[in-house]
């Protein structure tokens, strides 16, 4: 996502480059080139025209250091417009109750039922919270054995009736349920539209005034662009709710809906999803994605990230193996899992400054680990272990179980020696897992 704009943006500060102060007449042409970044990112022109008029009276207000170049000055100041254009800081979800109700909306195909998982996922591991999923799309029965499917996978309860195909009835049956039953949270899932109606209209309008959420959330597919943000505000007119969910940001998206939709509809962005897998939920934090349009990365994101796969216990038995040069393929086949857990390495890369961009053509994705990760498998506990003992045959038994070269056999076990002493020069420095974790999936990488 962004990609586009990142480069036009890029580009448009180049004007300022080389010159010794901020004039009306170099802020001009500078705008001019963003405002075009900005529509071609899908953005509407009243919003790209505002918000350039307000990088315009801030740039001319300042009075630029002699430390500072111009194009150093524009680039914060379009930093901060940008923030406080999504929301300037992360919202919270407002779960508190008895149990907190989350009223999830959207239309049909906007990732909602998808959604609903993903937040119960979220809250059972990050929150603690026990979580209850009432099924209330009654007309689409994929949508009930979907939200089944992705309940069972992430460990929490569902809330369906068989026959009862009436919305209303069945969302206050499931708040009594989950009252009664101690849950904490009750996520209600509801039909998908496929264009604003308003029978449906009334239908979620009705629920919303029988169960009282603590939160009403819409989803919007942020691959529809100008769009979304219209659909958005027909339901927020409507509902009043208290916040937006962009889906689908893996995909081939201009920016347009997140950097348009807090304007238009005056409600914050909450969350972010991208991909299928259920981790994949992100609370939205505006001077991050600044941080991102403008490629600066996101390392704070990626921390969490890390933080999350990684506890304490297990990287001081992890330091201690290293400082003891006790650090196996075993070991090293356990790290590249969780980074794989951490998200899209791709995604994790572009995150660090300046590295997105030198990413943008490079094919790379969590498949790129099949070919370490089959040599490994096909290792022996004891070659596992003891790397010194692969000897000739061995490396070519490796190869043959592998279906990879001699070649490849070798250039892995001589990369990890030298990750090996990377990694136990960083342990010796009090270095944690994470970046551990981090250094040899770059070299890796780096091949």
């Amino acid at each position: 996502m962004f990609e586009n704009l990142i480069d036009r943006l890029e580009n448009s500060f180049k004007i300022l480059k080389g010159e010794g102060k901020i004039t009306e007449i170099n802020v001009a042409e500078t705008l001019k080139d963003i405002r075009k970044a900005l529509l071609d990112a899908d953005v509407s022109y009243k919003i790209a025209k505002k918000f350039c008029d307000g990088v315009k009276e801030k740039a001319m207000g300042q009075n630029v250091l002699k430390s500072v170049k111009p194009s150093q000055m524009m680039v914060k100041i379009v930093h901060d417009e940008l923030a406080a254009l999504m929301g300037s800081q992360a919202s919270e979800i407002n779960i508190n109750g008895n149990p907190g109700v989350v009223l999830v909306s959207g239309l049909q195909g906007s990732g909602k039922t998808t959604f609903c998982g993903k937040l119960s996922y979220l809250l059972k591991n990050k929150k603690g919270k026990k979580v209850l999923v009432c099924a209330g799309d009654v007309y689409r029965p994929a949508a009930i054995d979907q939200l089944k499917v992705l309940t069972q996978q992430i460990g929490v309860d569902i809330y369906t009736e068989e026959g009862n195909m009436n919305p209303v009835s069945l969302a206050k049956s499931a708040l009594s349920h989950a009252k009664a039953n101690g849950y904490n949270v009750l996520i209600i899932d509801t039909a998908g539209r496929l264009a604003v109606d308003q029978e449906m209209m009334d239908e979620i309008s009705a629920i919303k005034d029988a169960v009282k959420p603590t939160e009403t959330l819409f989803v919007v597919d942020s691959m529809t662009g100008q769009d979304a943000v219209e659909t958005a505000k027909a339901f927020n007119d409507r509902l009043n709710f208290d916040g937006v969910v962009l889906t689908k940001l893996d995909g081939d998206t201009r920016g347009g809906a997140a950097l348009s939709i807090k304007a238009i509809v005056e409600k914050p962005i909450k969350f972010v999803s991208s991909g299928e897998k259920m981790e994949t939920l992100d609370i939205f934090h505006p001077e991050r994605i600044a941080d991102r349009i403008l490629g600066m990365g996101d390392v704070v994101s990626l921390v969490e990230k890390a933080q999350e796969q990684f506890n304490e216990e297990e990287a001081k038995k992890l330091q201690k193996k290293l400082l003891k040069d006790q650090f196996t393929f075993t070991d090293f086949y356990d790290q590249i899992q969780q980074i794989k857990k951490m998200g899209n390495i791709k995604d994790l890369a572009s995150m660090l400054p300046g590295v997105g961009k030198a990413l943008k053509d490079v094919d790379m994705d969590n498949s790129s680990f099949k070919g370490i990760e089959a040599i490994i498998q096909s290792m022996t506990p004891e070659e596992r272990n003891n790397p010194s003992i692969i000897n000739g045959s061995r490396r070519k038994r490796i190869a043959d179980g592998s279906g990879s070269t001699i070649v490849e056999v070798n250039r892995l076990l001589k990369q990890f020696e030298d990750t090996k002493k990377i990694m136990k020069t960083m342990a010796g420095g009090g270095g944690k897992r994470a970046m551990n974790a981090m250094q040899a999936m770059r070299n890796f990488r780096g091949k």
